[in-house]
Order: structure tokens, then sequence, then C-alpha cells
């Protein structure tokens, strides 16, 4: 079986069954796991499929239905590493202040911050809020709200009524989804309207997402393409989605 011929009639099982994992793909079709995952990520950057941790979904069930933070810690976690790091070259100097979103990512970049340079930090993460609690060199505002158990974020107004007060320096936003066409987005209206207002209270948007976030469009838009400055991510872009986003004006910097 031709590699194009796998990939269609591991498409058609995942959509057939709902979900499928890569030991029973593998097993299917006589292949390797690693020739199934690179598979899965061929089919998901078509936009055939999602990859999920252990498998893969079909592509539509992930526009309302969203990973809690213990299975998304898991996943592609050397890729959310790597982007950490280089997102540490964005971090502004001492005195300055630094917008946190919630996200797995994002935490990541918490857990690197230098002990040595003085920093006021602005998060709606209860585990980022826990992560930097500790450090004599951050002064910690966590937002305040309702705090949704899937993703351990705070939301609702009193969390948009402090965010449309501030104005930081740079912002470290994570994100579902991001394309050309439907910007920035993520399946929960709520999170949506408090991510809307972290990129509208900074000065300098990076965004910190995965590969595997690239092209797709989840429920809510929370921000255009234009609104960010700096995209970071893995090798696994394509070609042509680094262009259209430099198109666009948006740095996209590989980690």
């Amino acid at each position: 079986m031709y590699a194009e011929e796998r990939q269609q009639a591991i498409a058609s099982l995942v959509m057939q069954k709902g979900r499928a994992s890569v030991a029973e793909l593998a097993e299917a079709y006589d292949v390797t796991t690693e020739t199934v995952r690179r598979d899965l990520a061929a089919l998901d950057r078509a936009g055939l499929l999602r990859r999920v941790h252990g498998g893969a979904v079909p592509a539509r069930t992930l526009h309302l239905v969203e990973a809690g933070v213990g299975e998304r810690e898991a996943t592609r976690a050397e890729y959310k590493d790597a982007i950490a790091a280089a997102a540490l070259e964005y971090l502004p100097g001492s005195g300055a202040s630094v917008l946190l979103d919630a996200g797995t990512t994002t935490a990541r970049i918490a857990g690197q911050l230098p002990s040595d340079r003085e920093l006021v930090v602005v998060t709606n993460s209860v585990p980022i809020a826990a992560r930097l609690a500790g450090m004599p060199s951050v002064n910690l505002q966590l937002l305040g709200g309702r705090v949704r158990g899937l993703t351990q974020a705070a939301v609702g107004e009193q969390a948009l009524r402090v965010l449309d007060s501030l104005r930081v320096d740079v912002a470290f936003i994570g994100t579902n989804g991001i394309s050309v066409r439907h910007g920035l987005s993520t399946p929960d209206s709520e999170e949506a309207a408090v991510k809307r207002a972290m990129v509208r209270a900074a000065g300098y948007v990076v965004v910190a997402a995965d590969s595997s976030k690239v092209g797709r469009e989840e429920f809510v838009s929370f921000a255009p393409i234009s609104s960010v400055d700096i995209l970071i991510t893995d090798g696994e872009i394509s070609d042509n989605y680094r262009g259209q986003f430099a198109e666009r004006g948006v740095e996209v910097v590989v980690a």
C-alpha cells in the first residue's frame, strides 16, 4: 500500500470510528508507530483529522471539544519546551511587565523565567501563579474570576475589568488554532474574551504555539492575525503557512 493510500484509509477509519490510537493503526496497516505518526502529522496538516495524545480524532470534533490540561501537558512536550526556551529571547528587561496567558506552553515559559530579573507578571492561570508565587524577583498579579476546571484559567467579568485597565510590555499568548482567515481561536467563548482582552492590553504580542495549532480554526476567534507580532512554533510548520504569516507581517520563529 502506498503512503497516500494508507493515509486515505486512516482518515476514513478515524472518521468512521470517531477516534483511533497510534498502536491500533500501526497494527491495522502493518507499519511502525513512527510511520503512523508521520501519516497523522500529514493528515493533520491537510485538515482531514486532528492529532491528540496517543492517536487522532476527526477534525470536526475539535472545534467544540477541548482537551484538558492533563492531556495537553503530555502532548508534544519536547516541542513546547523548545518553544518556551525560544520565547525567553522576547522577555523584556528588569522592571518590565509581562502577561502570561493560561496554557501548557506558557506554563513552560513561566518555569524558565530568569531569577535575576525583576518583573511584574500578570496571569489568569492558577498553575502559573502557583509556580511563580515563590519567586522573589516576580511581582505576581493573579487575575480573579471563575476558574474553568478544564484549563485552570480564570475567566469572566472580574478578569476582563482588570485587563481593560492594564497596559503591559509584552503578552505571551496561547491558542488552540491560528490561521490567516480566522486569526487566533479557541473553543470556549469565555476563554476567548479573556484572551482578546490580553491581546488588547499588550504593547507586543508573542504567540507560543506548536505546529499542530497552525491552520486550525476553532469555534471562537479572539484576535486577527494582524495583532500578532511574533509566532514561535516548531520545525513542522509548512513553508506555505510561514509564507502566509510573513505576508501579513507576522515574524515566524522556529524553535
